[in-house]
């Protein structure tokens, strides 16, 4: 095929991207999507060439059309990695680090990746600042390592990054957190899975390594279980690719043609819930059960003015708070008949959680916060039954012997 039939990626929108990116040659006869490849080995004799497949722990034809259109679509001058999983990509990502060094993570972010660090901290030295991710000079004298108190704690190797974090949907000024933290020569590595390459891109701000669970709106679909981690830095790119073939944090090509199928509707899927989240989070800010709500879209959100000025679209997840606790969380839980009672976020379906019931959150996650990952249904049909839902569980909570159940 010549040149002249390749489209210039970088001159295309996102949207575009996602749908272009990682195609076969175009020939007649030709496919317009590439294979699944289903073989462990690969016919070798001899010294192995550099690039040549030979078993697929190392690499397979299956990866590279997901991998090329990942790295495109976050602006990589490299190849995105796939791996198993997004917790597979958090600890490669974290493996970047030495024994003993020092990692600043933001007090609310994926609970998992905050269980990681407490296990690397326990089992090899590695030490832990938890800072407020929104608190732009707060974290900044985190990575630098001198105290409120003037000590100095020795700085940063690495500054993790997740913007607006999980749950919480705090929002980083992260042009500045990752000017401040290179100027001390530390690693900044963002999690980019809640914003989506469709809503910032890390590189282009100059962080290190993105990250993300493409189990989430990448695949789009709650039928896969994979993660990534992108970078440009040929060093990072060499030792992260090393340590999926060393640990065997592989995915299987199944599921990485699905996840490449998945992302080709990304930016309707975004485009949909992101605009079904700004709707609900509207009017759960005026509902008389709600406490409170956390979206960037709302004016009166802590994010709101940095999200409008670094963030393309304010995301499609939503922090509630009803009024009565955390029994009356529940209960909402219990009432839903349309979204759906289950962890994960980032499908088509709605669904929604209260995130304490788990052990390992945050312990400044308030009891009673649900998470909803607003989804592409009828934003209507949504309503109603959050609504519902809502009066349902307030009405429970005032006359205790009866059920936030659906009839």
């Amino acid at each position: 095929m010549s040149d002249a039939q390749h489209p210039d990626l970088s001159a295309l929108s996102r949207a575009t991207v996602a749908v272009t990116a990682g195609r076969p040659e175009r020939v007649q006869g030709g496919p317009v999507n590439p294979p699944v490849v289903l073989s462990s080995t690969y016919v070798s004799a001899g010294v192995p060439q550099p690039g040549e497949l030979l078993y697929t722990r190392n690499g397979t034809e299956t990866w590279q059309p997901f991998e090329q259109a990942l790295g495109a679509l976050e602006g990589a001058r490299l190849p995105a990695l796939v791996l198993g999983s997004g917790m597979a990509a958090i600890a490669a990502t974290l493996s970047l680090l030495p024994a003993g060094a020092r990692v600043v993570v933001p007090r609310h972010a994926y609970q998992m990746s905050l269980a990681l660090v407490a296990d690397l901290q326990e089992r090899t030295g590695l030490r832990l600042t938890a800072v407020d991710i929104a608190d732009t000079e707060a974290v900044l004298t985190a990575v630098r390592g001198t105290g409120d108190d003037g000590a100095d704690g020795g700085r940063a190797a690495m500054l993790w990054v997740e913007s607006p974090t999980n749950p919480m949907l705090e929002v980083a000024d992260l042009p500045a957190l990752v000017a401040g933290a290179r100027a001390v020569g530390a690693l900044v590595a963002v999690d980019n899975t809640f914003a989506t390459p469709l809503g910032q891109r890390p590189l282009s701000h100059g962080a290190d390594v993105v990250v993300h669970s493409v189990t989430k709106y990448l695949a789009g679909h709650s039928d896969v279980v994979l993660g990534a981690v992108l970078t440009d830095d040929t060093a990072l790119h060499a030792r992260l690719t090393a340590y999926r073939t060393l640990h065997g944090a592989i995915a299987g090509p199944w599921e990485v043609w699905l996840a490449l199928r998945g992302l080709r509707t990304l930016a309707l899927r975004v485009e949909r819930s992101q605009a079904n989240a700004a709707t609900i989070a509207a009017r759960l800010a005026a509902h008389p059960v709600v406490a409170e709500v956390r979206h960037p879209s709302l004016t009166t959100d802590p994010g709101h003015e940095r999200a409008t000025r670094l963030l393309d679209g304010y995301g499609s997840i939503l922090g509630v708070r009803p009024h009565g606790g955390p029994d009356v969380a529940d209960a909402v839980v219990r009432a839903v008949r349309l979204w759906l009672p289950a962890t994960s976020l980032g499908g088509v379906e709605s669904s929604l959680e209260r995130r304490r019931r788990f052990p390992t959150e945050s312990l400044t996650v308030p009891q009673d916060l649900l998470r909803l990952s607003v989804g592409i249904e009828d934003v209507e049909d949504l309503w109603a039954d959050l609504d519902q839902a809502l009066h349902a569980a307030a009405s429970c909570a005032e006359h205790p012997g009866g059920s936030a159940a659906p009839a």
